[in-house]
């Protein structure tokens, strides 16, 4: 197949390729060149309704489809995806600024892993029975919610829109799902790719525009039954607010402020070259980033000298150079609000031991939007610096004195998402990861996932957990049946 992506891109409904109701589009502008890409539409609750009626037809077809056949499509979803992975990761690129190697080597195998993945998994979702002696048995049912709206972000946009829809599909729902505007165009290939792979029409519809306008229309919409949601903490309350009192199921992963805890005794050259990539992986605009780094006292001065050489030396440029370590900022709001945050910073204090700076690239990306990996010190752990998400190539150092001194510093502030934790004292690292108020911690390692365990935070990073059965069982609804013999 050949995919293609238009001047306007279109809505993905019922199997067909739509304008939005409204006529309105949006500019999308790859950072890196300041050049406008193509434009998305900008979608309503009338096209969100639109949808919703014919994802309800779809379901009670979709709903029955025989497993295996939903194992069959998803996987042939997967395969395209691969067999399309050069195309997707350059036009991923060119939306959102990350280098061309990065979506080659993690964000497109990674979406097609979703759909591999949760079509297997669908295959060995299993439901329970129990016996109540000579009285009865119980057998649970889980079926599925019926039509589900999923809503991603601009940082990891195919990544984390399969991510979505793959347990959603596999399940038996129906999705309406947003792309954030910002992103949006592999999210409109992948609805070519669906109708290539013989996905049956409205089964899937891929509906783009703002959060004000399409992502609160599917929020509101009455006939939608749940809201998986990947973004901010602000967005997250916002969308709590509205969907609770509907009594939607809700998943919402949000914001991070992710410690970095260091002892002496850690493996330093596999900490450094690891440390240096959970600072400043795409841009440092992954939720998982560790952007807290907690350093004990008598490897403080080390840690700092060498951990800034490195910082330094890092490469930032085009990010269709293969040589590349950065890329650009994802959109001019984002750029603005990260260099502010470094302002912040040295207001309260704070010490800026590299970077702080917009750069200039020449060439084809003179327009583009770059930032300098950037390492504060000199600020306490109430500051605004770490308590507040910057989602920006920027992290701070701290020192602590003892592992209980780690744990307070770790679990100051109201985030809980991820944690790394460097030592090769084994009972040391299960001490503090059994502490430290986080969802996800990872011990000598960083980003080392296995799709089959729980994703989400603690506190201000979320509610209710991704992956694995965990996401099986959110798309479901259990139903208990009791036979009395």
């Amino acid at each position: 197949m050949l995919l293609t992506i238009p001047r306007q891109l279109k809505n993905f409904i019922g199997g067909d390729f739509s304008e939005p109701l409204s006529g309105k589009f949006i500019d999308v502008i790859n950072p890196a060149t300041g050049e406008v890409i193509t434009q998305t539409p900008e979608s309503d609750e009338k096209d969100i309704d639109a949808a919703v009626k014919t994802a309800q037809k779809a379901f009670l077809s979709w709903s029955i489809t025989p497993t295996e056949m939903r194992f069959t499509i998803l996987n042939k979803i997967a395969s395209l995806i691969d067999k399309n992975l050069n195309f997707l990761a350059e036009t991923e690129t060119n939306d959102n600024g990350k280098p061309f190697w990065l979506t080659k080597k993690v964000d497109i195998p990674r979406a097609s892993s979703n759909f591999r993945f949760f079509a297997t998994g669908i295959m060995h979702f299993s439901n329970e029975s129990h016996g109540m002696e000579d009285k009865a048995i119980n057998y649970t049912l889980r079926q599925p919610l019926g039509v589900v709206g999923c809503i991603s972000p601009w940082n990891l946009p195919l990544y984390l829109f399969t991510w979505k829809i793959a347990p959603a599909l596999a399940a038996g729902n129906c999705v309406i799902a947003k792309p954030s505007e910002i992103t949006p165009v592999t999210a409109y290939l992948l609805g070519q790719i669906c109708k290539e792979a013989g996905l049956p029409d409205g089964v899937l519809n891929i509906v783009h525009g703002t959060g004000t306008n399409c992502g609160e229309a599917i929020v509101k919409h009455p006939e939608i039954k749940a809201i998986s949601f990947t973004g901010s903490t602000r967005a997250g309350a916002q969308i709590a607010s509205v969907a609770a009192p509907m009594f939607k199921k809700l998943s919402l992963e949000l914001g991070g402020k992710n410690p970095n805890i260091i002892f002496a005794d850690c493996d330093w050259e596999k900490m450094m070259k690891t440390t240096i990539q959970s600072s400043f992986s795409n841009q440092g605009e992954i939720c998982l980033c560790g952007s807290r780094i907690l350093i004990e006292n008598s490897i403080y001065e080390k840690f700092k000298k060498e951990f800034t050489e490195r910082t330094k030396a890092l490469s930032i440029g085009d990010p269709l150079d293969e040589n590349i370590n950065q890329g650009a900022i994802v959109s001019k709001m984002h750029f603005d609000k990260i260099l502010n945050c470094i302002e912040i910073a040295k207001q309260e204090g704070g010490k800026i031991l590299c970077g702080g700076n917009a750069i200039n690239i020449k060439g084809r990306c003179e327009k583009g939007l770059f930032i300098e990996p950037t390492i504060i010190e000199g600020l306490g752990p109430q500051c605004k610096t770490n308590v507040e998400e910057i989602f920006g190539p920027v992290v701070t150092l701290q020192s602590f004195a003892s592992e209980g001194d780690a744990l307070e510093l770790a679990n100051a502030g109201n985030y809980g998402l991820a944690a790394t934790i460097w030592t090769q004292d084994i009972s040391k690292a299960n001490r503090v990861a059994a502490k430290i108020d986080s969802g996800i911690i990872w011990v000598n390692c960083w980003l080392l996932r296995d799709l089959r365990t729980p994703f989400g935070g603690m506190k201000n990073s979320g509610v209710g957990r991704e992956g694995g059965w965990e996401a099986l069982r959110f798309f479901t609804e259990a139903k208990n049946i009791c036979v009395e013999f």
